[in-house]
């Protein structure tokens, strides 16, 4: 399983209709990804960020899809705006060493290919995690 987590920290003036808009976006993607086997969307407990996701995925196949759904870049289209730090980290339990680097290849890729998406990533104060554009090679 590939468990993929993100933290967000709301921007003061992020209109709380728009961010719960965003929050019920999340939700519908672990509704309706199909490679999504399990999910939660809530408050984050014990840190600087307000919110959470975390979206679990079988293996590496089914992170790609879950990466490259149209309804996941739909949402990063609306919540991203309204964020002011981001983190995002995969946790695996698959031993195969390689399951890290394709990872973070999956995210290197998606990035080459959406210049919108990087310009959306760049107008956050921070953006830190597994797949942080600019890091590990991406």
């Amino acid at each position: 399983m590939i468990h993929h987590q993100i933290r967000l920290a709301m921007r003061p003036d992020a209109p709380q209709d728009k961010v719960d808009q965003a929050l019920e976006m999340l939700r519908r993607m672990g509704r309706e990804i199909d490679a999504v086997a399990y999910w939660a969307v809530g408050r984050d407990v014990g840190g600087d960020f307000d919110y959470g996701a975390m979206f679990a995925v079988e293996d590496i196949d089914a992170y790609r899809a879950y990466m490259y759904a149209p309804l996941h870049r739909q949402v990063d289209e609306i919540g991203l705006p309204l964020v002011r730090n981001m983190v995002s980290h995969d946790l695996t339990d698959d031993e195969d060493p390689a399951t890290a680097d394709l990872i973070r290849q999956i995210h290197a890729e998606r990035f080459a290919g959406d210049p919108a998406l990087v310009a959306l990533i760049e107008g956050l104060g921070s953006y830190d995690g597994s797949s942080a554009p600019g890091r590990d090679g991406s």
